[in-house]
């Protein structure tokens, strides 16, 4: 265990990984005015109009809502990080050795974000104490009851939208190619939550940013310590090695 302190403090001294100069700034700026928009012109009039949505609609969030539950995610991460540090050590060919490795790194960097992303939402909901929907007609949208210790008061942020986030955001970086499509699935499943009437828009949007932004800098901090990551020009992390090969460059 010393050893691998001692090469990962190693890794982090002579590591030039730094972060963008304005980019992430500018776009901290916009996460934080968009969450408290929806708040402000979003929340009050969905939380009025729950009860009435249409069944289909419900029955369609329904469906997809569950896709944010960790469990499944974080069973799937450690089973890739274990294997592939199994397959690192067990393997003869080097460069079989190297690949196990890679899914080791994505392995970890997941079930680090998705964990830790998920305790801090967790800790956060149940300080805030936001009522969900379901007592919109007592407190509105804007009721708290901080550390009341039920499930219903704990709606801001959506768990479920954090783990969304940090899990699409982690692939938009692992696979930058596909990073539109990520946003779209994520905006989606995360909306879900609205549709059954768990949660309020802003409840969802705190959460995607919490779960995008602890993705962000969970690879920051692998980056630093040479793994799975780098920093390109931009101060951005990318995959050190590419994912999946493509026959002509990425835009």
């Amino acid at each position: 265990m010393q050893a691998i302190l001692t090469s990962l403090d190693r890794r982090w001294r002579r590591s030039d990984a730094r972060l963008a100069p304005s980019h992430w700034k500018i776009c901290l700026f916009l996460t934080a005015n968009i969450v408290l928009l929806s708040a402000l012109l979003f929340d009050w009039p969905v939380g009025a109009t729950l009860k009435n949505l249409s069944p289909s609609i419900r029955f369609f969030g329904g469906m997809l809502t569950d896709f944010g539950d960790s469990g499944w995610i974080i069973l799937i991460s450690a089973f890739l990080f274990f294997e592939g540090w199994a397959g690192s050590r067990l393997l003869h060919s080097q460069r079989c050795r190297c690949q196990a490795l890679r899914i080791c790194q994505i392995g970890g960097y997941l079930l680090t974000t998705i964990v830790l992303s998920g305790l801090l939402a967790n800790l956060l909901k149940r300080a805030i104490g936001r009522a969900r929907p379901m007592h919109f007609a007592d407190w509105g949208p804007f009721g708290f009851s901080p550390f009341n210790g039920r499930a219903s008061f704990e709606s801001f942020p959506s768990g479920h939208a954090t783990t969304i986030g940090a899990l699409f955001v982690a692939l938009a970086f692992l696979l930058p190619r596909y990073r539109y499509i990520f946003a779209a699935c994520a905006l989606w499943l995360a909306i879900t939550r609205v549709m059954i009437g768990a949660h309020y828009p802003s409840d969802v949007m705190a959460g995607l940013a919490l779960g995008g932004w602890f993705s962000f800098m969970t690879a920051i901090v692998y980056s630093r310590y040479g793994l799975l990551f780098r920093i390109n020009n931009a101060g951005w992390p990318t995959p050190r090695w590419p994912l999946l090969k493509t026959s002509k460059p990425l835009i």
